[in-house]
């Protein structure tokens, strides 16, 4: 038996851990779990990790990686076994905070294609929306079903070394990564199936039925069962395991381009071998400019010609609706506050990271002189590319940024080096805190939906704050559980199940 882990060794440098508030002193809500995890040791727990490791593999869960020489390579999905925690108290407080940042979302992208009165009005300047290259003149004009634009955000969220929970950046346009977050789970009870016997959180795996219902809340024939499809790239997309997983869940059809058409009545049909088949919502993961090339790209191969036309007919819905990333800019995130507070009528209850927009003058000037300590990043770069990360940077990486910046402000924010939580890890040389981050899924539809927690991710290098799976980042588990646990010291796992069974009595 491999000896006890012990966590009076465990040290986050000055970073607030989501699970062991000092060395030796577990979190109210994870001491239970670190028991039964640290009775298992150190070399238990790296068996359990390489488990998860095969079974991931035997599942075939994985993602896609495209190398600089053009070539793609699928990999099996990294993920760690010791599971994030979060109080169902505080997360009742994030889930509301979310609900309210997605409703003033999708009414601020539902003004900019109509009246644009938050221009009007100079709450937003106008030279935003003017150099947003995700505004599509295209959309001017229609009204999406239900009024909902957004209907699956990921909004990634952070926590600071004093324990405040930011919304780093929303993400509108394809939100990635919900299969992740199921799958984690599954994998979870099969290798560690103890931490269950003290454990409930929150269940995750009723997300595909609730996809589903908010997906055929949209349908142009609520009388019928509604045909739902999947649009997926194909088989090369960095995405396509989560687009097939999701299909196959809803019991939704996975489709490419090719097989969907709009005929003479501006409805859309899907290809079949009993003939054509009417479709009536389309859970889209093909970015705009490639949806349909009558209205965008005319040489995109990805998309259906004509699905424009059948969208604004009214004929079919499409989820995110096109247009939606007017509201996934980095430079918009920065006036989400002002948003909330424009259409609400409220406070932000989720932060916002204090942000220097750099097309103000003042901010400019400071983060140009302050580019060492800050993170840069352009509007609309994602998956942690094109950013500038002060800290680690070169003198000559910061002289190029801030070349860039002053060539085109506009396209640049900036925020402090946060100090993100961190959890601790299965390295090879036993357990040690590593960096996360955390994407809840916001549904809209007739109703509001968040799953509980969502998918944590985490960087796995040591030191790092990319927790992006194309840059070495993994996952884990994500338990939203109740604080109504035992709270005596730090025990064995032994011990720790005969507490809550006295408990239980």
């Amino acid at each position: 038996m491999s000896q006890e882990i012990d966590w009076a060794q465990y040290a986050s440098d000055g970073f607030y851990d989501e699970l062991v508030a000092a060395p030796g002193e577990p979190r109210a809500v994870a001491r239970t779990l670190l028991a039964d995890i640290g009775a298992l040791g150190a070399e238990e727990l790296a068996a359990r990790q390489e488990a998860a490791d095969v079974s991931i593999k035997e599942m075939g869960i994985s993602f896609t990686v495209y190398s600089e020489e053009g070539g793609a390579i699928d990999r099996a999905w990294p993920f760690d076994v010791v599971p994030r925690v979060i109080p169902q108290r505080e997360w009742q407080r994030v889930e509301a905070g979310l609900k309210q940042r997605v409703q003033a979302l999708n009414l601020f992208i539902n003004d900019l294609y109509h009246d644009q009165k938050i221009l009007a009005d100079g709450v937003l300047p106008r030279e935003v929306l003017a150099k947003s290259i995700n505004f599509r003149e295209q959309c001017m004009g229609v009204d999406p079903p239900l009024g909902i634009w957004a209907h699956v955000c990921g909004s990634d969220l952070v926590r600071d070394a004093d324990g405040t929970i930011y919304v780093l950046e929303d993400n509108l346009r394809v939100p990635s990564g919900v299969s992740y977050m199921l799958e984690n789970r599954l994998v979870t009870k099969r290798v560690l199936p103890e931490l269950f016997e003290h454990y409930a959180p929150l269940p995750v795996d009723d997300y595909p039925s609730q996809l589903f219902d908010t997906l055929a809340a949209l349908s142009p024939r609520p009388a019928d069962y509604p045909e739902v499809a999947v649009l997926s790239p194909g088989i090369y997309n960095s995405a396509y395991f989560e687009h097939s997983y999701l299909a196959q869940q809803m019991g939704a059809e996975l489709v490419e381009g090719r097989d969907l058409f709009v005929d003479d009545d501006d409805c859309c049909y899907m290809r079949t071998i009993d003939g054509p088949a009417r479709v009536d919502v389309i859970y889209r993961r093909v970015d705009d400019l490639f949806l349909d090339p009558e209205a965008f790209l005319p040489d995109s191969t990805l998309g259906v010609p004509g699905l424009m036309r059948a969208w604004k007919a009214g004929n079919v819905a499409l989820a995110n609706a096109p247009g939606a990333g007017v509201a996934d800019d980095k430079v918009v995130y920065a006036f989400v506050p002002e948003i909330i507070r424009y259409y609400l009528d409220q406070d932000p209850i989720i932060p916002n990271v204090p942000t220097y927009r750099c097309m103000e003058p003042d901010a400019l000037k400071y983060v140009l002189e302050h580019l060492h300590e800050l993170v840069v990043k352009p509007a609309n770069e994602s998956g942690g590319y094109g950013m500038l990360v002060g800290p680690a940077s070169t003198a000559a990486e910061r002289e190029a940024f801030a070349e860039a910046i002053k060539k085109d402000p506009r396209n640049y924010i900036a925020q402090p080096t946060l100090k993100l939580s961190t959890v601790p890890t299965v390295v090879k040389k036993g357990i040690e805190p590593r960096h996360v981050d955390l994407r809840p899924f916001i549904l809209s539809a007739d109703r509001q939906q968040v799953t509980t927690g969502g998918l944590t991710r985490v960087a796995l290098r040591k030191g790092s704050l990319v927790v992006n799976s194309s840059q070495g980042g993994g996952s884990k588990d994500t338990w939203v559980v109740s604080e109504d646990l035992p709270s005596e010291p730090l025990a064995s796992s032994r011990d720790a199940a005969e507490r809550l069974s006295q408990t239980q009595d």
